[in-house]
């Protein structure tokens, strides 16, 4: 067998004779693709044959959604393409749910999707669907391969329309056009060079910065993805002004600086959400302002109603698509920052005298914060507290502040979805970047584990850790077989308590205690770990929680992957939607026990 480390990785030029699965291959090899995630299918069996001596490694999956999930997190941390393949029909559909979080985390996955040979298209033969329609609204582009002669030309497409688009695209490609011979050149790869944006919208965006008297900027994935950090911490401190991190975007601003105020969003900070109420000018820069992540939170609406909002952002799309602007730059936010930076140089601003009352005012909110998360050792609703009262297990909050302090500095941390999980939103800080991921606005379960899996591949250095629920891990922890028999090892923190916390706060709230298919019976998930050839910790004492945490990392960065199980009581925090749900009202008589109204 190939050793993939020591190919040669150098694609042909000028117009040769090939295959077209030579063509496939070849293209992927000039742009710059070494890690490729699926499961192994008969549809493109001829390509991924020539994948060890391209210098491609094929990381088999458990499932394929598992795939997907993978190359978004590889994307995220590294900044190349993930790439994800699978069988025709099953295997294809199966990628669709982690396809649209990738979609909604703008991350550059290309999906390959081999289809039914195109002379059996519309026979009803196995494994046949019709692939294109199902990815149309996920995806930033489609290129179908309408003949072989065309496979080099179409998949360098769709590797720099994902670049492009800031988002997922698919190339498909009826699988007997990866047989016979054809006449082609490799493209080589179109990359664009991101401008600050336009020079009247940046002048526009300076002269609001510069008459502002308390300017506080939400630092969004934009800044991340464009590498923009230091030049959003050079901009702050230009202006001192305070800064947010937009919803799940924990590190797109150095935690312990002291301009960082803390994340918004559900379970986010509420000396991020006390500074921004304040503000008479926003710059969101890098941020479409998601609708979910400026939400009402802890009982009060901290959007500044009267401020005016600057924003910045790459794609001109999102630009005053969630809130109403003053002014719009269609520019990189990194190129934007620093732009900005430039024309503030020397002039003379309105927020200059309030430079250190903003310093103190945000000083004073995080130190508020901070006493608030120590002191705030379970939740105080009658349903929690009467739930823990005879339990044995963990209050979730005690066992969060123990897992922040044990974190390795280094650590990359992806999160599922679901109420524990958001609830860390509140204890996760981060002092570099790509070292956060979430389900974004997507939100879907089983995002965390093989998502973190991806991360782990783009950055074996890094110390690896998913925080998920009981009821998402359900859903993913068969990629356990992945680290194991891949040896990517990663740490995932389960915290198992025995419900879907999420929708049974719901129950709670609206439903009076009607609990329907949120209470789960779980198994010893640090057994079933110890059985997949993995390490299973079982914890059920908060003093034990950052030894835990330490021993799994040291274990990980030995090569050994660790299951961390959390046994915490069935305390709830916050729904995540007050807004989205009301009191049931029923008309029907044999429905009437059910009316709260």
């Amino acid at each position: 067998m190939t050793d993939i480390a020591e190919v040669k990785r150098v694609a042909v030029t000028g117009r040769q004779r090939m295959t077209p699965s030579e063509a496939l291959v070849e293209t992927l090899v000039a742009q710059g693709v070494r890690n490729v995630f699926g499961i192994v299918g008969s549809a493109y069996m001829d390509a991924l044959d020539l994948f060890p001596a391209a210098g491609i490694r094929f990381i088999p999956t458990v499932h394929e959604q598992g795939a997907a999930h993978m190359a978004d997190g590889y994307y995220r941390v590294s900044g190349k393409h993930g790439v994800c393949i699978g069988q025709n029909g099953p295997g294809i559909t199966n990628f669709v749910t982690a396809i649209a979080a990738a979609y909604w985390a703008h991350s550059a996955v290309v999906a390959i999707t081999p289809e039914t040979g195109s002379m059996a298209v519309g026979l009803g033969g196995f494994q046949e669907t019709d692939q294109l329609p199902i990815f149309s609204k996920i995806t930033k582009y489609q290129a179908h391969v309408n003949n072989a002669a065309r496979m080099a030309e179409l998949t360098a497409r769709a590797f720099d329309r994902a670049i492009l688009e800031m988002g997922p695209t698919q190339l498909n490609i009826p699988r007997d056009f990866l047989y016979g011979e054809i006449e082609c050149e490799v493209p080589q790869p179109i990359r664009i060079e991101r401008g600050p944006g336009g020079g009247a919208s940046l002048d526009a965006a300076a002269e609001a910065l510069a008459n502002a008297k308390f300017p506080v900027i939400i630092a969004g994935g934009g800044v991340i993805a464009s590498g923009g950090v230091e030049a959003c911490v050079a901009l702050a401190e230009a202006l001192e002004a305070p800064v947010c991190n937009s919803y799940l975007h924990n590190d797109s601003f150095p935690a312990g600086h002291r301009l960082g105020c803390g994340p918004l969003g559900y379970h986010g900070s509420k000396a991020a959400m006390k500074v921004l109420a304040r503000a008479d000018v926003v710059l969101a820069l890098g941020s479409r302002l998601g609708p979910f992540g400026v939400l009402p939170q802890y009982g009060f609406d901290y959007w500044p109603a009267n401020a005016k909002l600057v924003q910045v952002d790459a794609d001109a799309k999102v630009l005053g698509l969630v809130k109403k602007t003053s002014v719009t730059v269609n520019g990189d936010a990194r190129e934007a920052a620093q732009a900005l930076v430039a024309r503030l140089k020397g002039r003379s601003l309105a927020g200059a005298a309030g430079r250190a009352e903003r310093l103190g005012i945000v000083r004073a909110e995080k130190e508020a914060w901070a006493k608030e998360l120590a002191g705030w050792d379970y939740e105080t609703d009658p349903w929690s507290l009467e739930v823990a009262k005879g339990s044995k297990y963990m209050h979730p909050r005690q066992m969060l502040r123990e897992l922040e302090k044990a974190m390795p500095a280094d650590a990359m941390v992806s999160t599922d979805i679901g109420n524990i999980c958001q609830i860390a939103n509140s204890y996760l800080k981060f002092e570099r970047p790509r070292s956060m991921f979430g389900a974004m606005m997507f939100g879907n379960c089983g995002y965390a584990f093989p998502t973190m899996i991806g991360c782990k591949v783009a950055a074996p250095e890094r110390t690896a850790i998913a925080y998920v629920g009981d009821g998402a891990w359900g859903m993913s922890f068969g990629e356990i077989l992945t680290c194991v028999r891949e040896k990517i090892p990663v740490t995932a923190v389960v915290f198992n308590n025995e419900q879907w916390g999420a929708e049974k706060k719901n129950h709670v709230d609206f439903y009076s205690n009607r609990f329907l298919g949120v209470n789960l019976e779980n198994p010893s998930f640090a057994g079933i770990a110890k059985a997949m050839g993995a390490e299973g910790i079982r914890v059920d004492k908060v003093s034990e929680v950052g030894a835990a945490l330490r021993d799994a990392c040291k274990a990980q960065k030995d090569g050994r992957t660790t299951i961390v199980e959390l046994m915490c009581t069935r305390e709830l925090g916050d729904p995540f939607r007050r807004d989205a749900l009301k009191k049931p009202h029923r008309l029907l008589g044999k429905y009437k026990a059910t009316s709260a109204t």
